[in-house]
């Protein structure tokens, strides 16, 4: 009585664990085993039946490998070999071996154990996740001492949820600290995060870890911060370099117009008529002398003297 029990009881046992479903998350390209452990013997009699389906996602079944009177037949010809028996079938492990995964393997699968009309059956939830790709950080704003700046980082591509983390790495990265105490976290999108009113005690290399249900990645970003004082300097030795070649532009500018203007005055003095130039200077009038021609004619009186002005010659 209690070996027919105990017999029943590892056949429930069996039953019970056969139906309970699993939930699996596999990496592309990884293999998985999808799990299928049967209580029944095949022995000699070959009346043992294994049958894999795929029932989601689409709403067609799909049987993927089976095993019927002594043999296994795989009806996926243009992937022979990926899908296999990975256990010892004949004697309790039916499980299902898929090599090199793919996104297109994610789905619910059902494992059917008949043996002289007593079945057992599980299922199987596989789920083909893409790990994060490698993010880029990158930062935004001025790292100046008071200023903030915004830290970023993201992943191209991997399956949602994607989640991030931001760090500080210390002592050359062998440790993981904290963030600074006035560090912004964007609840909405915790791949960024903005330092506030920088100070030497922000400067460092902070670390972003993108990571979802089957693997993580990250990179690396370096703060350095600038201190005002030192950035004083370099803005008036700018200024000042600025100012001399301004100063220097200046007077070029000044020796050349005034070499202009020199020339200028060259070119306008011929033309200029002086005062004195400009009509001759009339003489004044001869002084005259009346001429008294005294001639004396025989005989008769004197005539009259003639006081008539030479003509001028």
């Amino acid at each position: 009585m209690s070996g027919s029990f105990h017999t029943l009881f590892l056949v429930l046992l069996g039953v019970l664990t056969a139906c309970a479903q699993t939930e699996m998350k596999r990496v592309v390209g990884d293999n998985a085993t999808l799990p299928c452990h049967h209580q029944f013997w095949a022995g000699d009699a070959p009346t043992l039946d294994i049958e894999w389906l795929l029932l989601k996602p689409s709403s067609k079944q799909r049987v993927v490998i089976t095993y019927f009177a002594g043999r296994v037949y795989d009806p996926n010809e243009a992937e022979a070999g990926r899908l296999s028996l990975a256990g010892d079938y004949l004697k309790g492990d039916a499980s299902l071996l898929i090599s090199d995964l793919t996104l297109g393997d994610s789905g619910e699968y059902s494992c059917k154990v008949k043996n002289g009309g007593k079945y057992q059956w599980s299922t199987v939830n596989l789920i083909v996740l893409v790990k994060p790709s490698k993010p880029r950080c990158w930062m935004e704003g001025r790292l100046l001492e008071g200023s903030d700046v915004k830290m970023s980082c993201k992943s191209t591509d991997g399956s949602d949820p994607i989640n991030y983390k931001w760090e500080r790495l210390l002592d050359k990265g062998k440790y993981v600290g904290k963030l600074p105490p006035l560090a912004l976290i964007d609840l909405k999108n915790s791949e960024i995060v903005t330092l506030r009113n920088l100070t030497k005690d922000s400067a460092g290399v902070y670390k972003c870890t993108a990571s979802n249900d089957v693997g993580e990645e990250s990179c690396t970003v370096e703060v350095k911060v600038h201190y005002v004082r030192g950035m004083g300097v370099v803005a008036g030795a700018v200024v000042g370099v600025s100012f001399g070649v301004l100063l220097i532009i200046l007077i070029i500018w000044l020796v050349f117009r005034k070499k202009e203007k020199k020339k200028y005055e060259e070119e306008e003095t011929p033309n200029e008529i002086s005062p004195a130039l400009e009509a001759p200077a009339q003489a004044p009038p001869p002084t005259t002398v009346p001429m008294v021609h005294n001639t004396c004619h025989p005989g008769g009186p004197a005539p009259a003297p003639d006081l008539t002005w030479p003509h001028l010659q």
